[in-house]
Parts: structure tokens; C-alpha cells; sequence
């Protein structure tokens, strides 16, 4: 949505490659739509190497290990029910704050490899993961709440005609 605002910042010059940022937010964008969020929305993501998204997972969550993505979702919404008035806003804008993302560029590539599809389906798809977790999804289990976020990822990464 052109009316849609996503910051992407790197914590270091160079984190990443050219075309980083378009991918991420082309990703974000997509799960919006795909999600039917029709409300303008602020994202904000944030690049970072492993050392950095350690330290906030260590601060954050109290886990002590670096991580490919961490969410952190400013409201608390239901999966595939978006509703705009349970959100908070930009008062200049209008727009709905969904909250912040920060991704591991180093991980992005390691994992890219290791799965055999690449860097960017790997920032794509982390990107879509991160969004549908600022929408109120979680895998917190192995059960239906983990099956449901899984299906709406395979979706939209098909909708960005991303395949493994």
C-alpha cells in the first residue's frame, strides 16, 4: 500500500545487500494485503548482525543466543481478525503502529544456504514471519496456532511467487 510507512534500517554500514530493503518491504507490504489490513501502517526494521539481535534477544527475552528475527508487536491483536480501533496510531499520520522487527543479515545467509533457497526467499520469508507475528500470530506450540501461522506464510510467499 503506497500509504503504508516501513523504515528499514541497518545498524552498520553495508549490513545486507542492495537490494535488502525493497525485498523486505515488498514482503511486509504483500502480508498486509494478503491479511486484508486495508488501514495505512507503520513497520519499523531494523538489519543487524548476529552480536547485535543477540544482545536484544538477551534483554528482550532472556534467551542468550542470536535468533533470525525478533518481533515486537505494539498491540494485541487476533490472527486473520485485523482490527483497526484496537490499534495505536500515529497522531501526525493517521497510520497504525504494528511495532518493530529486527533481522539477522548474517542468518539471512547461513540459512538461505543451509535450506538450499537463497537469500532472498530467507529475508522474504522473515520478513512475512515477522509481519504475521505483528498481526497477532504464534507458533508458541506444535498444535494449531503453529499450523495456522504456517499456512498463511506458505500463502503470501506464494503470493510474492517466492518458492523453497
Amino acid at each position: 500500500m503506497a500509504s503504508d510507512y516501513i523504515s528499514v534500517t541497518r545498524t552498520r554500514r553495508g549490513l545486507g545487500r542492495p537490494e535488502t530493503a525493497r525485498l523486505v518491504k515488498r514482503a511486509i507490504m504483500t502480508a498486509l494485503r494478503a491479511e486484508d489490513v486495508d488501514a495505512p501502517c507503520m513497520v519499523d526494521v531494523t538489519l543487524t548482525d548476529d552480536e547485535t539481535i543477540h544482545g536484544i534477544n538477551l534483554s528482550e527475552r532472556g534467551v542468550d543466543r542470536p535468533t533470525d528475527v525478533l518481533s515486537f508487536p505494539l498491540n494485541e491483536l487476533s490472527p486473520g481478525q485485523f482490527d483497526p480501533e484496537e490499534c495505536e496510531r500515529d497522531l501526525d499520520t493517521g497510520a497504525i503502529f504494528l511495532g518493530d522487527m529486527v533481522i539477522s543479515i548474517p542468518r539471512c545467509e547461513e540459512q538461505g544456504e543451509e535450506y538450499g533457497h537463497g537469500y532472498k526467499r530467507e529475508v522474504s520469508y522473515l520478513a512475512v514471519h515477522s509481519t504475521l507475528h505483528l498481526l497477532g500470530y504464534d507458533h508458541v506450540d506444535e498444535g494449531p496456532m503453529k499450523a495456522q501461522m504456517r499456512s498463511r506464510e506458505d500463502a503470501i510467499m506464494d503470493i510474492l511467487n517466492i518458492k523453497r
